[in-house]
């Protein structure tokens, strides 16, 4: 038996991926190696990956730098508790971080990826008001549309209806949920955009700890965007209700909507952010949450003390050392040019899906670029065509999407939305 044939067969026997079915499993592809923008399947065929590994391979594969920070690491220790010890790696991360997000986030939470990241900034709301005397704020208000991640409490500030989550209701806590606004991204926002926030706001603000929002971005249930002056009007309506703002910039962090953050559209800073994903250039597994020493002050000065939560590999030197490096290579790097070069290719590329049947909407921001069909994507039909075409796109529900390595080629992009525009004409109306 072929070595793919092999693998495949053992996949298909012992390993459950993710949003897949074990009855009736969709078809999958053995990686052999990557580099660049590249997938190389174990039979030969090369791959452009259109999706950077679920939007976390910034700089590609196999880039020296990482690779590099990752051995040398290695080379002294691959993991200590953080748990009364301290490393350089950790250390040097968390003052990296602080520097480059904005100014009042001091203090770093490390943990293991963007779910639990979402979980912490959560957790960290309500021990805030629990510490400032408060007990009683402890649910969240947030938007329709939205995707915070898969664990339980993230998963209820997640979209109840449009989201993927609707089975597990009832087993969650019951947040507040707001219409999300009408206004676009570049466009202002209006009264009729915030009324229906504002309402919630003023009926639930005595039990809120906080607002939660994907800052411009609304990535894995909606995938809109959404205008930044939006965005500036909820952190004014949050202070002036008091409550905290906790933006959650796992897919937008570091770079993808053309700002390094993308709550630097608005101008705003929050009470508390969350980062992953590109952390770590798609290496290894890392997230973040950062505070503002007032959240911190208010942790610390209630019961019990101290926050409450510790995952294990929470710091891992490996994955900091790796997260390190990769921030310092995009820093480094001509990572504005990159992204601004891919929006105007995306919007070029694009373009033709518009007169398409089956299209609702085609919308482009930094290195994103989405065409949203009519009715939900048929996968199954649309996956071996874009394989045909050299191309790595995974649609879901109505979307297809792209958001590649930011290192991505004119050709490479070219080959990516050459791809979008033949297979969405295929099958988007079927």
């Amino acid at each position: 038996m072929a070595r793919d044939a092999e693998l495949l067969a053992d996949d298909r026997a012992h390993l459950w991926h993710p949003y897949a079915s074990l009855t009736d499993p969709p078809d999958v592809y053995a990686v052999e190696s990557a580099s660049g923008v590249r997938l190389r399947l174990f039979d030969g065929r090369e791959l452009v990956d259109g999706v950077g590994s679920w939007w976390s391979a910034v700089h590609g594969y196999r880039v020296p730098e990482l690779d590099r920070a990752l051995a040398e690491q290695a080379g002294r220790m691959s993991h200590v508790m953080l748990g009364g010890l301290t490393h350089a790696p950790a250390v040097n991360l968390a003052t990296r971080l602080v520097a480059i997000t904005p100014e009042p986030l001091r203090r770093v939470f490390f943990s293991d990826s963007g779910s639990v990241a979402v979980e912490v900034a959560l957790k960290m709301a309500i021990q805030y008001w629990n510490g400032r005397g408060r007990p009683q704020k402890k649910r969240f208000l947030t938007i329709r549309g939205g995707y915070h991640g898969d664990t339980f409490l993230a998963m209820s500030v997640c979209d109840p209806v449009e989201g993927m989550h609707g089975l597990f209701r009832g087993a969650m806590p019951e947040q507040v949920f707001a219409d999300a606004p009408v206004a676009r991204f570049g466009e202002p926002c209006t009264e009729e955009d915030l009324r229906d926030l504002e309402a919630k706001l003023a009926a639930h603000r005595d039990e809120l700890a906080a607002i939660v929002l994907e800052p411009v971005f609304q990535g894995a249930s909606a995938m809109r965007f959404y205008s930044a002056d939006f965005l500036r009007r909820v952190r004014e309506l949050a202070d002036r209700n008091g409550v905290l703002l906790v933006v959650d910039e796992i897919a937008t962090g570091f770079g993808r909507t053309g700002r390094l953050f993308a709550c630097e559209h608005a101008g705003v800073a929050p009470d508390v952010m969350c980062v992953g994903k590109a952390l770590t250039g798609g290496v290894t597994s890392l997230a973040a949450t950062l505070a503002t020493d007032e959240v911190a002050r208010g942790i610390s000065a209630g019961e019990p003390g101290v926050f409450m939560h510790g995952p294990t590999f929470m710091g891992n030197p490996l994955a900091c050392a790796v997260a390190l490096a990769s921030v310092e290579l995009l820093l480094s790097s001509p990572w504005q040019e990159r992204v601004g070069r891919i929006e105007r290719e995306l919007r070029a590329g694009l373009e033709p899906c518009r007169g398409l049947s089956g299209v609702r909407d085609v919308r482009v921001l930094g290195a994103i670029g989405v065409v949203e069909l009519e009715r939900r994507a048929n996968v199954r039909a649309m996956q071996p065509a874009f394989i045909e075409r050299g191309v790595w796109l995974r649609p879901f529900d109505r979307f297809v999407y792209t958001m590649p390595p930011y290192v991505v080629t004119t050709e490479e992009l070219a080959q990516i939305t050459t791809a979008m525009v033949d297979v969405v004409g295929r099958f988007g109306a079927a």
